[in-house]
């Protein structure tokens, strides 16, 4: 499974990013361009343990059943929710943006496992520093297939 340690992986998902525009058209959701860049941002920061939001109640109950699926080959499903914390609907900057999540994306593929939260995640509870890097490859694959790059 790709994960975002991988010096490779972190250059596909970079090339991709390279491929989006500001007016590059979502085919789902509610965020434009800029706002997902701010978003998949903010998901970094919540990977490296610089945000560290409360486990919602139904991530508790479910979480731990819905992980493995997540964590599979099978890329995220579309409309899939999301922690409010993590979102964003004020207007961004694409360039600002888009320059800050590949600065995230560096430093969390330089630092590593240890670089990764020991905080569990909103929905899945504990994780390893493989399936975050797991999960941010994935994340940021989702995104960037939203807006076909």
């Amino acid at each position: 499974m790709k994960n975002l340690f991988e010096a490779a992986t972190l250059e596909e998902l970079q090339q991709r990013m390279g491929r989006l525009r500001p007016e590059s058209e979502r085919q789902w959701g509610k965020m434009n361009a800029a706002q997902m860049l701010a978003h998949c941002s903010e998901f970094m920061e919540m990977a490296a343990g610089l945000k560290s939001p409360p486990r919602s109640l139904v991530g508790r109950v479910f979480g731990r059943f819905a992980k493995p699926s997540v964590l599979s080959e099978a890329p995220i499903r579309r409309n899939m929710p999301s922690d409010k914390s993590l979102i964003v609907s004020d207007p961004r900057e694409f360039a600002v943006e888009r320059q800050r999540l590949q600065d995230w994306m560096v430093r969390f593929a330089a630092a590593g496992p240890q670089g990764c939260t020991t905080d569990p995640h909103t929905f899945f509870g504990p994780m390893t520093p493989t399936e975050w890097a797991i999960l941010a490859y994935k994340h940021l694959d989702h995104h960037l297939r939203q807006f076909g790059a």
